[in-house]
């Protein structure tokens, strides 16, 4: 279909990318973003190769390579620094036919927004309602205002509104259980390789740092705990300090040069797959679609692979905006269910839901075989439209 209008709602990861997409394809865009100022949410993000094929098709790519770290190795540390495993990545890369990303996320919002184009998203306009007929779909905003198209898509995040109007009630995020911190850190010796990715595990908890552009490290933390703690940047440290206490010193490393203001602390949560990932002329993408948690490090790269597969079956199929979306929807719902599904099981077992399952995952670190990680990881990225 061509000469199609979209209303996107968002203007997030995917948001953006469902913007650009649909641009390159000839289409009238208009985004809409609830604040005033972008802020991403978290620190940095992994991005897998599927991800960054989609960036690739968008005509990003150099420019995705230029702020992302090289990573070519990863690996598993006890929290008292035994190595349990090591993998190297570059059998992976040959594997799936690209390499993997860590960026910075305000490093890659911006370069999104340059491709897209910074001064045609629309700030300060909350969704508050959406809607349809036999002709269109529309949103109306908090100051009255509406933005009507022939397609609506809704990538307002995991509190998404859009999601409301498909579900036909509000969907409450599920706390996962525990709290991330992450930031960004200046690379050193002290910390890890300027190249590797490693994850220190143990006691239920993890640390880990992965490479970004720019010689920095995106570094998070987790640590189970009650929903609704709360901690004052200033106490962030010490929270941080009594929580890997007798770590590995690497750990305690990154726990002294890390700036507390800057650390974003957050309470994880994801959501039940959805029975429907559109209604009519609606859809959602993104965390709006299938909020996961990010022990498997899909969530940006997912919210990618829905851009290029709504996109597609706009362009491509021209019996009706609503046949392409339940296309759509054909061949997105069980790949990002199964992922949510996937991703929930993972985070249970690295922060000690079941006790016994998390020693037993540590012992099965010592034994597991580089072929067998990298055929996992292939696995997830293969599995999307980017084969």
């Amino acid at each position: 279909m061509y000469e199609l209008k979209a209303v996107i709602i968002g203007a997030g990861m995917a948001g953006l990318s469902a913007g650009i997409a649909l641009r390159q394809a000839g289409y009238e865009v208009e985004i809409y973003e609830k604040t005033s100022k972008l802020r991403p949410a978290g620190a940095g993000i992994s991005l897998w190769s599927n991800g960054i094929k989609i960036l690739n098709r968008l005509g990003l790519g150099k420019e995705v390579a230029a702020i992302g770290g090289q990573m070519n190795r990863m690996e598993y540390r006890s929290h008292k620094d035994e190595v349990l495993n090591h993998v190297n990545l570059m059998p992976l890369i040959e594997q799936v036919g690209q390499r993997p990303y860590p960026v910075s996320r305000t490093d890659l919002q911006q370069m999104m927004l340059d491709a897209f184009g910074e001064a045609d998203v629309r700030m300060g306009m909350r969704c508050v309602e959406v809607k349809q007929d036999a002709d269109s779909a529309t949103a109306i905003f908090e100051d009255g205002s509406t933005a009507t198209g022939d397609v609506v898509i809704g990538a307002d995040g995991i509190h998404s509104v859009v999601r409301t109007y498909l579900a036909g009630e509000k969907i409450e995020p599920r706390y996962a259980g525990y709290v991330n911190w992450n930031g960004i850190v200046d690379a050193s010796p002290d910390l890890a390789e300027n190249d590797v990715w490693v994850i220190y595990v143990g006691e239920g908890k993890r640390a880990s740092m992965m490479p970004i552009g720019g010689d920095r490290f995106y570094y998070f933390m987790g640590c189970p705990k009650p929903k609704g703690t709360k901690v004052e940047p200033k106490d962030i440290r010490a929270e941080l300090y009594e929580t890997f206490d007798g770590w590995a010193q690497p750990v305690q490393n990154l726990i002294a040069k890390l700036d507390p203001e800057e650390v974003n602390r957050l309470e994880i949560s994801d959501i039940d797959p959805l029975s429907h990932l559109v209604k009519g002329r609606i859809a959602l993408i993104g965390d709006s679609a299938h909020a996961t948690t990010p022990t498997l490090g899909q969530g940006g790269c997912q919210a990618m692979e829905d851009a290029e597969v709504l996109c597609r079956y706009l362009l491509t199929t021209n019996l009706s905006v609503e046949d392409a979306l339940k296309r759509y929807e054909a061949e997105r719902k069980e790949r990002v269910a199964q992922l949510v599904l996937k991703a929930r099981k993972r985070t249970d077992t690295i922060y000690n839901k079941e006790p016994d399952l998390t020693q037993e995952w540590y012992k099965q670190l010592k034994d597991e075989q580089e072929k067998d990680v990298t055929d996992a990881l292939a696995k997830i990225i293969l599995g999307g439209p980017m084969h």
